[in-house]
């Protein structure tokens, strides 16, 4: 516009700038409007990979039909959406029909999807097509036949497909109204927390009763008292949707497909939408995920788990089972440890769990044990201490989850890199690559308190889970390959570090004791 308006007359030119100035305030408030319904939907979530650049796609869904490769979203012309209108966008997004006209398969949740407003649509429409444009071409998902055949998709359709915007209830508030329309809709919360997946948002689906999704359990949320929501306040609800935990409850601690759902969505929402959120979830009809007196009995005194949990787990989550106030989640009393199904307890045993919320990491403790032994300490957690839940029945089901569990913690993914760029200099700046290289355990205590004040000082309002688990990724990334470390096993090793840093940088009256300078984390 600048280069136009040189060539035009002083009194034409202010009239153009006049007629386009409220045109692009308009734009901006539709691309600040579409940047929140997107990550309202954690769009981000399937349409990046791992690596990759945001919204380019090629992220891979595990699904019952086979791996499903998720489409670039950015406006590149030749490999994303620069040749779309809003008329395409809208026309997938609310009847799950692309550009050329074939079917969506369902693992692009447009049966939710269809409940959003044209306006809506519209909007992250114009907040996509904002986005740098990024030249990835989409990489061939694979799916066997029939599946493969996008034709068949019409049976899926024909039966469990209806397109339709949200119906607001007349006789409910405005908040509910709203938060049905975000559950409903581009939360698509009936995704993972629905009994069954592929009948998509239909009240056949077993609806927000929980659910097995790409190998966890994605709780009840429903209002049941035991395994559901019932038993938590409104405010309770809302902090573990804002941060992965809530105190004054035991749901433990967020992980998993929720722990990434939470980090790059939920947080990001509004306090009101959060609080509709809940009001909607609070109407719909309680659902038990199993009766507890149809339990098979367990004791819990003679379980074989038992002598795993003292071993492993104890020292930590203690004897009783009521954990640490504030650094580790209590295990009696969890709602999520007594969830129907036990692939979510089984993950977290195997792969750990990174430092959030003031908690402490979690070692990967199961890469170090027997499947028996996974599965028996799983039945023993989940129904010692007055806990009550199903016992382990099928098969295989912790050697499937091994095989599936990508962590740096367990040693079965690769070194992560640190999220926030001004604590990744911190960290280099103090001198980590050096002094983690090579690093023998005995030492670990001495060096991590030589780093943390350079760091702590460098940002000092940094949250003490992203030091710990920046530190962590630091010392993967200079170490992981250290030979020494081999008969004590890498997940031992990091486990330690990470745990000590933790420890050191919630006392640091320890490291002021010992001549080091205290800070608070």
């Amino acid at each position: 516009m600048r280069n136009r308006r040189t060539t035009l007359p002083l009194g034409a030119g202010f009239s153009l700038a006049l007629a386009v100035g409220p045109a692009l305030a308009q734009d901006a408030d539709l691309i600040r409007r579409g940047a929140y319904l997107t990550t309202a939907g954690d769009c981000v979530a399937c349409h990046t990979a791992p690596g990759g650049k945001p919204f380019a796609g090629n992220y891979v869904l595990n699904t019952p039909i086979g791996k499903i490769r998720t489409p670039n979203l950015t406006p590149d012309k030749e490999t994303g959406l620069g040749d779309w209108s809003a008329d395409d966008f809208y026309r997938a997004f609310h009847d799950g029909i692309t550009k050329d006209g074939s079917y969506l398969y369902p693992a692009f949740p447009f049966a939710w999807y269809t409940k959003v407003t044209r306006a809506d649509a519209d909007a992250i429409f114009a907040y996509l097509q904002s986005l740098p444009a990024v030249r990835e071409p989409r990489q061939p998902s694979e799916i066997p036949f029939p599946f493969n055949i996008r034709t068949a998709l019409i049976t899926w359709r024909t039966a469990f497909f209806t397109a339709g915007e949200f119906k607001p209830d007349l006789e409910a508030s405005a908040a509910v109204n709203r938060g049905g329309y975000l559950v409903e809709g581009l939360g698509h919360c009936g995704m993972c927390h629905n009994a069954n997946k592929i009948v998509g948002n239909s009240g056949l689906a077993g609806k927000l009763g929980g659910g097995v999704i790409d190998g966890w359990y994605a709780p009840n949320i429903t209002p049941d008292d035991h395994s559901g929501i019932g038993a938590w306040s409104d405010d309770q609800v809302v902090t573990y949707l804002k941060t992965g935990t809530a105190p004054g409850t035991l749901p433990g601690v967020a992980a998993g497909p929720m722990r990434q759902t939470i980090e790059e969505s939920l947080s990001k929402m509004t306090e009101a939408d959060l609080k509709a959120m809940v009001a909607y979830l609070r109407t719909q009809k309680a659902k038990e995920s199993y009766k507890v007196k149809d339990l098979q009995a367990f004791n819990a005194a003679g379980a074989p788990g038992a002598g795993t949990y003292l071993s492993y787990c104890s020292s930590c989550h203690k004897p009783d089972g009521k954990g640490v106030e504030g650094a580790i989640p209590a295990l009696a009393g969890n709602s999520s440890v007594q969830a129907k199904g036990p692939e979510t307890v089984i993950r977290v045993i195997l792969g750990g769990l990174a430092a959030q919320n003031g908690y402490a990491p979690m070692p990967a403790i199961g890469a170090g044990m027997t499947d028996r032994e996974v599965a028996d300490v799983t039945d023993y957690v989940r129904n010692a201490w007055g806990n009550a839940a199903p016992v382990i029945s099928e098969g295989g089901v912790v050697a499937t989850a091994r095989t599936t569990t990508e962590t740096m913690m367990a040693g079965t993914a690769p070194c992560a890199e640190i999220a926030q760029p001004e604590i990744a200099k911190a960290i280099a700046d103090a001198g980590s690559a050096q002094r983690l290289k090579g690093l023998s355990q005995e030492n670990f205590i001495a060096v991590i308190d030589a780093l943390l004040p350079p760091i702590r000082a460098a940002v000092p309002d940094a949250k003490g889970d992203d030091v710990v688990n920046g530190l962590t990724t630091a010392f993967c990334q200079a170490a992981r390959d250290e030979p020494a470390y081999e008969k004590a096993g890498w997940h031992t090793v990091i486990g330690s570090f990470s745990s000590i840093v933790y420890s050191q940088l919630k006392n640091p009256e320890i490291r002021a004791s010992a001549g080091t300078p205290a800070r608070r984390p």
